[in-house]
């Protein structure tokens, strides 16, 4: 199984500076040394990581600042803990590294709950879902994963969909990864790869603005419970979070959420993966 990262120059740069930039978004705020919901409190703010390169989950408003479904959700427990809320743009390679280098207080960034994870990480019960795809245009010829022997495929590099490509892919199929979703799918667009492992949240966006691209789900890989993730030794918050997402279920207000962004009630949440 190939695995090709092919990037121009001038690309690279485009890149390292946009990391770069990323880099620095945190730093102004400092290290976010709070660990419990009483330091957190006593501190009055909480730090929260969130994706803003994949809406619905976590996009960006017009004033280029996070929203979606992971930020309403951070709001809510911001005002349950009575602080004021910062949140945090993260990316997919980089959420780990900010949460375990003090960066954020946690992360609530769309995160698939994985046995590979566990080993970094803890992880809040579930409070949101998704199905991941193998997508591509119509005339592919891919029903399943042995059908991939000569196809290009492309994924976000570190997210759920590149462990499980990777694990379901036969040798012959090369791999392109990305720093993103959002690269991802324009690779598609453009041409460069035959499809991608992605989400039905990207499926919904390519059918909805590129209907002629004829863009459709080839097969199913995984139905993916995404869970907040914490530090290990943050168990305390972690056992916060877990109470506060049973109370937002029960009271509608993550429906809610749900309804605001997807234009559908919250369907009933998966238990706790176990592996």
């Amino acid at each position: 199984m190939a695995s090709t990262d092919p990037i121009s120059r001038r690309r690279l740069g485009l890149y390292l500076a946009a990391g770069m930039a990323t880099l620095a978004l945190p730093l102004a705020a400092g290290p976010a040394a709070a660990a419990t919901p009483d330091e957190i409190k006593a501190r009055g703010k909480l730090i929260v990581g969130v994706l803003t390169d994949y809406p619905p989950f976590g996009g960006t408003d017009a004033e280029q600042k996070p929203a979606g479904y992971d930020a309403d959700v951070a709001a809510l427990m911001a005002k349950k803990l009575g602080v004021s809320l910062e949140l945090v743009p993260v990316t997919g390679p980089n959420r780990i590294p900010y949460l375990l280098t003090n960066k954020v207080d946690l992360l609530i960034a769309t995160f698939g709950i994985t046995p590979e994870r566990m080993k970094q990480v803890l992880f809040s019960n579930p409070y949101s879902t998704l199905t991941t795809y193998i997508m591509g245009p119509k005339d592919l010829k891919v029903t399943k994963p042995e059908n991939l022997v000569g196809v290009t495929v492309g994924v976000a590099r570190a997210s759920t969909q590149d462990i499980t490509v990777s694990q379901i892919a036969p040798p012959g199929t090369q791999i392109m990864r990305f720093d993103d979703d959002a690269t991802t799918t324009q690779a598609l667009i453009s041409g460069q790869v035959q499809s991608i492992g992605a989400s039905n949240t990207v499926l919904a966006q390519l059918t909805k603005d590129y209907a002629s691209l004829g863009i459709e789900a080839k097969f199913k890989m995984k139905e993916q419970a995404n869970g907040m993730a914490f530090r290990k030794a943050d168990t305390a918050l972690q056992e916060w979070c877990n109470g506060f997402i049973g109370e937002i279920v029960a009271d509608g207000q993550l429906s809610q959420i749900n309804q605001k962004w997807f234009g559908a009630p919250l369907a009933p949440l998966p238990p706790m993966p176990k592996f």
